[in-house]
Parts: C-alpha cells; sequence; structure tokens
C-alpha cells in the first residue's frame, strides 16, 4: 500500500522539476528576447528586470512615475550593457522597440556578438539586405531581429563615398567589424 500512495508524490515531484527547467541565460538574443528583456515589456518594466544593475534615464520627466524614455542599463561594476528605447519616449506603458548592444557577453544563438566581423554573418545568417546609408551601411538579417551597423571607413574606397551605390556582401571585407549592434521590434505589425 505504502508503494502506490509513492507514486502520486514521486509523479508531482517530477513534474515540479521539469517545469523549473533550466535557467534562461542573461546574455542570449534569441527570437524576441535579448536574455530577461523581451519585447512584449514596457520601458516602465525595465527597472524590475534589471533591478540588480544600474539605470540611468537619458531624459527623466518630471513629475512622472515609473521609467520612461531610453534607458542605458550598466551592470553594478560599470560596464555599459544595453541602450532601451521605448516606441513612444514620453509613454512610460510604450513598448520597447529598440535595443541597443554594448557588452561582447550578449550573443545570438549562432555566436554573433559586437566583437564578431562581417565574416561571421556571411557563415552563419542569410542577408536579408543591406542599406547604404552617409556613413555606415546597415545590413538585416533574414528571419531575425538582429540588425548591424558597419562604418563605410571599414569598405573599399571606390565605394566609401557613393552614397547611391548598392552594396553587395561581396564588397564587404571580411574583417569588418561592427560599429552598432542592434535589436528592433516593430510591434505595429502585431
Amino acid at each position: 500500500m505504502k508503494k502506490t500512495s509513492l507514486l502520486p508524490l514521486l509523479g508531482l515531484i517530477a513534474i515540479l522539476f521539469y517545469q523549473c527547467g533550466p535557467d534562461t541565460d542573461p546574455f542570449l538574443i534569441s527570437d524576441g528576447a535579448i536574455g530577461p528583456l523581451t519585447k512584449d515589456l514596457m520601458i516602465r518594466q525595465v527597472d524590475s528586470v534589471f533591478e540588480g544593475d544600474s539605470l540611468v534615464l537619458s531624459a527623466p520627466l518630471g513629475n512622472t512615475l515609473g521609467t520612461q524614455g531610453e534607458v542605458e542599463i550598466y551592470e553594478k561594476g560599470g560596464i555599459k550593457l544595453l541602450l532601451v528605447s521605448p516606441e513612444d519616449p514620453n509613454d512610460p506603458y510604450s513598448m520597447i522597440s529598440y535595443v541597443q548592444v554594448f557588452d561582447p557577453r550578449y550573443r545570438t544563438e549562432k555566436g554573433l556578438t559586437i566583437s564578431s566581423t562581417f565574416k561571421d554573418i556571411k557563415d552563419n545568417y542569410e542577408i536579408k539586405s543591406i542599406e547604404n546609408a552617409i556613413n555606415s551601411v546597415v545590413i538585416f538579417l533574414q528571419d531575425s531581429d538582429v540588425y548591424l551597423t558597419i562604418d563605410k571607413q571599414e569598405l573599399p574606397e571606390d565605394i566609401r563615398y557613393n552614397y547611391t551605390a548598392r552594396i553587395e556582401a561581396t564588397q564587404i571585407p571580411d574583417d569588418a567589424t561592427f560599429k552598432y549592434f542592434m535589436i528592433g521590434w516593430d510591434h505595429s505589425a502585431e
């Protein structure tokens, strides 16, 4: 009789262990998330997600409750981690729309970081498009929220100053580094 009464208890314990699962990697960039930060969060919730870190409001507004506007996130040791931007900087209930990554510990599931090079993109991702801007090129990845900016100083001189040229992936050197590592979440498409 005692053996059968233990079976439900053991089953319950197994279910609890399964539901707990492993902790989320705080530096993993995945679809719709950057560690504990998800695309469904409002800007006012950032302070509770990063409660162990230091937050700096870029343009704090007086007489307001809650976090709003751009938020810089620093580790307690002073290392700058992220810059989080809402859709509407005046609305604490606004969803997060852009995140700029500064810390090389943040990485995609395929290992892409702010310290990676263009070769890492070519080897692991399909490029959706390359946009020619005045001082940089912006690379959008297929099926990813990540986009990267490379300074035109990294490009061959013949295309560096041509703002209307269509830039191809073959024209970007493998060792080109990233100026900006960004994640964009478009909430209007949902």
